[in-house]
């Protein structure tokens, strides 16, 4: 049910000739409104919440550090590709799109206690993935790595709607105090909009992006994201005996689409742009029948 959502977008978009500055506007409001506020109304609760077991960092960006390594290895030595294509190649390997499609999955199959540990991982990813692709990029071009880049990372981390949301949410947790009926009724109607629009947005963004070449690399790319990557987090996720539910919530985010993001950063660096844009389509249809698969083999396994 939740990609037929993502599918109406689409339809919308190539069959209903919606304009492209619909998406965009919707994709505006869903980004800096909608999702910061059900991020702010999750963790304005946080500090009553169950602890979230930290380990789940290690679980989910210890694999994002080796899928990225082999995906790079991958892209060096079978696409022949450069050092900095090969960042960008074995980025979308370990970039989910947690943000238009993690949040709303999560939500739908996990239910709402899943959302805190969503947002600890959100805080801390694009910091760290944007720290990865920076020093493997730079390290390609200069042999060497700048604080600067790692400084001007964490500044456009801290000014994310998103962070600012969960971020602002926790601070209000610690005062103890309920939200004011004023604040808490908007937030509520918000919030309840934010998994809907997301992978309705999501269709229709995904409508304005064109499969062009590099289909060896893209369909590479898909098997980094969505079977290597949850692979590799519910390995460690049970290495390191993390619970149940957190083990859930870092498999469900490893096993989603390849980000939008990958795609940007091969148009910024002027790099299989085409791989990029293929694999993010691919990756969404076929995360709709992978990601059920690694769920309800999690559920088999007994958590």
């Amino acid at each position: 049910p939740l990609f037929i959502l993502i599918l109406l977008g689409y339809c919308l978009t190539r069959l209903g000739k919606w304009p492209a500055s619909i998406s965009e506007g919707m994709n505006r409001f869903v980004f800096n409104v909608a999702l910061p506020c059900m991020l702010f109304r999750v963790m304005s609760t946080f500090s009553q919440s169950p602890p979230v077991d930290a380990r789940l960092l290690l679980a989910f960006f210890g694999s994002c550090l080796l899928v990225f390594i082999v995906g790079r290895l991958l892209a060096t030595r079978l696409f022949n590709l450069d050092g900095v294509a090969a960042s960008v190649f074995a980025l979308g390997g370990i970039f989910s799109n947690n943000v238009m499609l993690g949040i709303p999955v999560a939500t739908v199959l996990l239910g709402p206690e899943a959302l805190p540990p969503v947002a600890l991982v959100l805080v801390f990813n694009s910091l760290i993935l944007w720290t990865l692709l920076t020093v493997s990029v730079e390290w390609a071009k200069q042999g060497s790595f700048s604080l600067e880049g790692l400084w001007r990372t964490l500044l456009g981390v801290l000014k994310n709607p998103l962070i600012i949301g969960i971020l602002s949410g926790t601070a209000w947790s610690f005062l103890q105090r309920p939200l004011p009926l004023l604040a808490a009724e908007p937030l509520k109607m918000l919030a309840s909009l934010a998994a809907p629009l997301s992978l309705v947005t999501l269709g229709m963004s995904l409508a304005h992006y064109r499969v062009r070449d590099g289909l060896k690399e893209s369909y590479t790319i898909c098997l980094l994201k969505l079977v290597l990557q949850p692979m590799t987090v519910w390995a460690i996720a049970w290495l390191t005996d993390l619970p149940p539910l957190e083990s859930k919530v870092v498999v469900l985010l490893g096993s989603m689409a390849v980000g939008v993001n990958v795609y940007l950063m091969s148009q910024k660096f002027n790099v299989i742009t085409g791989p990029a844009a293929a694999s993010m389509l691919f990756s969404t249809v076929f995360a709709a029948v992978t990601t059920p698969i690694w769920m309800m083999l999690m559920t088999l396994a007994g958590y």
